[in-house]
Order: C-alpha cells, then sequence, then structure tokens
C-alpha cells in the first residue's frame, strides 16, 4: 500500500471516529491550583491551558468530532472552550461539544471514567461512530491519533490502550502492563504497589497514558454490562481493561517515537513540581516540547492582547527576560526575568528579580520583590518588598511548599479574597 493509500485510509478512519475527553477531574495533587478549576483548565506553556494539548492532537489527527466531558469545577473550562475552539464547521459535522455531567441515567454523578462516558451513550450514538477514542484532558504531548486508530483496525482489536515506559518509581501513579511479542495485553494493574518491569529494562514499567481506541459495538455492549454490575468500580483501568484481557482483544499502542515531532514527549502534569518542571523546560535553549512546531500547532483561544513591553534601561533599573518565555499584554518595567515563564497580563514593577518561576495569569509584582522558584496563580497581587523563595522556613507559614522546593503562592494566601462570593 502506498503512503497516498495509508494516509487516505487513516482519514477514512479518524472521520469515522468521535473523540472523548474525559475532563471532570479534580487534581487534587495540584493543590490550590485546582481549588476553583478543573485540572484541565489549568493555564500552561505561557498561553494555553492543558487541555489544549489532547484537543489539538485531535484536530491535528483529522478527529472533527470531539466532545468534552466535564463535572468538577467546569465553569472556567467551559468558558474557555465556547471562546477557543469555536473555530470548526457545523456545516460540516464538525464540533468541540461540552457534555457537562447531567445524572442522565440515574440519581448520581460520574461514579467513574466508564461511568462518565456511559452515562452519554445515548448521545454518542447519535453520532454513529466506527470507533471511539477516550482521551485523558489533562496530560501535555503530542500524539498523532491516526496512526494509533489504524493499528487497532489492522489487529482486529476491541481495544487498543496507548502506554509509554515510565520509571518505576513512577509507575505506582498508573496503569501497568504487560505485553507479548504481538503488543497483546497480557497483564495490567491500575496503580500498582509493586510495578511489574518491562522485560528488557528493570527501572521502567509500561504505562497506561490514559488513551484508549474502542471499536464501538463492543464499548456500547462492554458499558451497559459494566453498569449493571455492583461490584464493578466503573473504571476503565480498574475494571474495562482487566475484562477485556480475559474476554476480548486487547493490544497495547507504544509511544516510543512520538509519531510526530516531538520525540515521545509525554507528561502528566498531575502534581505541583512535575507542573512546575514542564512549564519551566520550555524555557530552556531546547526544550523537549517544542512550541514552535508549525507542522503540529498547539490552538487555544488568542486573546487580542498588545505585545509584551520591556522598560528602563539602567545600571539598577533595567527591563529584561533571558532563558523566558514572555507572554502578551506583559510589561516589564525595570526589573528582571530569568529561567521563567510569564503568562498573559502580568506586571512586574521596578527593581524586582523573578527566578525559575512560573506566573500565571493577571499577576501583578510590585516594587523591590525577589521572587524564586514559584508557581504564582492567577491574579495575585505580590505586595512591594516580598522576598519568596529564598527561606523556606518563613515561606511555610504562609504558602505551600512541595517535596521540590516549589513554592506554590494564590490570592488566598496572600490574604486576598478573589474567588469569595
Amino acid at each position: 500500500m502506498s503512503d497516498v493509500q495509508i494516509e487516505r485510509n487513516i482519514s477514512r478512519l479518524t472521520a469515522n471516529t468521535v473523540a472523548l475527553v474525559l475532563a471532570g477531574g479534580k487534581g487534587s495533587r495540584l493543590k490550590a491550583l485546582t481549588e476553583w478549576r478543573a485540572k484541565p483548565a489549568v493555564p500552561f506553556g505561557g498561553k494555553f491551558r492543558i487541555i489544549d494539548f489532547p484537543l489539538s492532537n485531535c484536530i491535528n489527527s483529522g478527529i472533527r468530532k470531539i466532545s468534552v466531558i466535564t463535572q468538577y469545577k467546569s465553569h472556567s473550562l467551559q468558558r474557555h472552550l465556547q471562546r477557543g475552539w469555536g473555530f470548526l464547521s457545523g456545516q460540516f459535522g464538525e464540533f468541540v461539544e461540552v457534555l457537562p455531567a447531567q445524572q442522565r441515567t440515574g440519581d448520581g454523578w460520574y461514579a467513574g471514567t466508564a461511568d462518565a462516558v456511559f452515562q452519554n451513550l445515548d448521545i454518542i450514538r447519535h453520532y454513529n461512530p466506527e470507533y471511539i477514542l477516550v482521551l485523558a484532558g489533562d496530560h501535555i504531548y503530542k500524539m498523532d491519533y491516526g496512526k494509533m486508530i489504524a493499528a487497532h483496525v489492522a489487529k482486529g482489536a476491541d481495544i487498543t490502550v496507548g502506554c509509554i515506559p515510565v520509571p518505576l518509581d513512577e509507575a505506582t501513579a498508573f496503569g501497568v502492563m504487560a505485553i507479548d511479542d504481538e503488543e497483546r495485553i497480557v497483564e495490567f494493574a491500575e496503580k500498582p504497589e509493586n510495578p511489574k518491569t518491562m522485560p528488557n529494562d528493570n527501572t521502567q514499567a509500561l504505562a497506561s497514558m490514559g488513551i484508549y481506541v474502542f471499536s464501538t459495538q463492543y464499548l456500547r455492549d462492554r458499558l451497559v454490562e459494566d453498569a449493571e454490575d455492583p461490584e464493578s468500580t466503573h473504571d476503565f483501568g480498574h475494571d474495562l481493561i482487566p475484562h477485556a484481557i480475559e474476554h476480548a482483544n486487547a493490544f497495547a499502542f507504544p509511544f516510543l517515537d512520538g509519531n510526530t515531532s516531538a520525540s515521545g514527549y509525554w507528561r502528566d502534569v498531575g502534581t505541583i513540581d512535575a507542573y512546575w518542571e514542564a512549564n519551566i523546560n520550555l524555557a530552556s535553549l531546547e526544550p523537549e516540547l517544542n512550541m514552535y512546531d508549525q507542522e503540529w500547532p498547539i490552538w487555544t483561544e488568542q486573546e487580542q492582547l498588545a505585545p509584551a513591553k520591556f522598560a528602563f534601561d539602567e545600571d539598577d533599573r533595567r527591563g529584561m527576560a533571558v532563558d523566558s518565555l514572555i507572554s502578551g499584554g506583559c510589561l516589564i518595567t525595570g526589573s528582571t526575568v530569568r529561567g521563567s515563564i510569564l503568562f498573559s497580563n502580568v506586571r512586574v514593577h521596578s527593581y524586582s528579580t523573578i527566578e525559575e518561576s512560573v506566573i500565571l495569569p493577571d499577576v501583578e509584582i510590585r516594587r523591590d520583590c525577589r521572587i524564586k522558584k514559584c508557581v504564582i496563580d492567577k491574579g495575585t497581587v505580590i505586595p512591594e518588598g516580598t522576598v519568596i523563595g529564598e527561606n523556606h522556613e518563613d515561606d511555610a507559614k504562609r504558602f505551600e511548599i512541595s517535596e521540590g522546593g516549589v513554592i506554590l503562592v494564590t490570592p488566598e494566601m496572600m490574604g486576598q479574597a478573589l474567588h469569595s462570593v
């Protein structure tokens, strides 16, 4: 089969696929960052939100029927989707739609990831897809889903699970699998205490990425059975995958080379340390994730903002940024920013320094401040003369400090009732 024929075949498959993005999780390991927003809505990379990555993967893969399933504190997420993802053409059957928790099949909210899909089966049935792609809405990566769907069809699979090697000490946070020479899944354990290592590498385990391709009829039948099982937790990892290994054709799709220009990059930014590290890496000279890749762009809401501005050029009062990402609408007046990321509309006043920090939108840092290794949440005002990151004993009295020494600062921690009702 020629390359053109392969591409056309994949295009046909993706055109007959509906993507379901699970975006209802609280993301409690991100602490106060998810106190007022769902994890997929957390800002990332200077101008994006986490959910923009799986959504962009869908668009770039040719999947244009996308439903986002929401539940926990979803207002900012829904607003972002309405403002930034309304460009698809309904007249061609393309959409990004929101499926909020509605208690469609009973009195309860979503009991698990599988139940979230089950409660929306009537809506999914309306689109009559051949394949259903289930995605987590809270990971950072680039992936061509078309290749995974093509592998699913070629092997006659009922379910295909995207997987990636992870360090053994991190594997307890994932579903861990073992596969045979044909990539059939032969074992699976959800968040095991003692993860099974890969055959050729005892330092890593093969982990589920939270990406599943299902043949539609199999998924429908299985979800109905699962919903009627009083012993089930109604979760893909705990229930559906183990059942499929025993009773269906379950295969893995190893994400080893990335299958885009991202070279296998995939991050679960589910902790403050992981979130900080993934953001800061973007500001390095050769970041692991290429944000300047025009062949695989990341789409998002494009605010109408003025360019970033740097003011004053005096020896003790110079507006400058080095090894940093500075977003639109930022004003850096007479201060220095190093190794950091400033999101949109950040204002840094004179005689301040910011190092190794992630500053979310609409933050104001007033004069004579020293900020180091922080994540500062949206809308926070840092008073004049504030020092954060130099004395953890003092910082711990007001702020949250991660295991890796990253300091999380929110408006509430500064005594600013930004979210009061």
